[in-house]
């Protein structure tokens, strides 16, 4: 049986802090506005499942749905635009 110690060192040569690198929390930044509806709508659907929904709910629900589907749309324009303006 072969030893897979000293293959060990090869796999863990990049020490992790554990912590984000500075990319990693703009990107998080940038897709906040759709964390955060995403979070609206899951609030939202969480509060109808102990009860019927009635039309508050309802319109609640849809109005989370609508600003998820915005927030989405944004951050794929703006994606898009980061990369063909890139390119050019």
């Amino acid at each position: 049986m072969k030893s897979i110690a000293a293959l060990q060192a090869i796999v863990t040569a990049v020490l992790f802090d554990g912590e984000p690198s500075d990319a990693e929390l703009d990107a998080i930044e940038s897709e906040m506005p759709l964390i955060l509806a995403e979070v609206d709508l899951l609030d939202a659907q969480i509060m109808t499942l102990d009860r019927p929904a009635n039309v508050l709910d309802e319109r609640r629900i849809r109005r989370a749905r609508n600003r998820v589907m915005a927030a989405r749309r944004d951050l794929t324009n703006r994606a898009d635009v980061v990369l063909t303006g890139g390119a050019a």
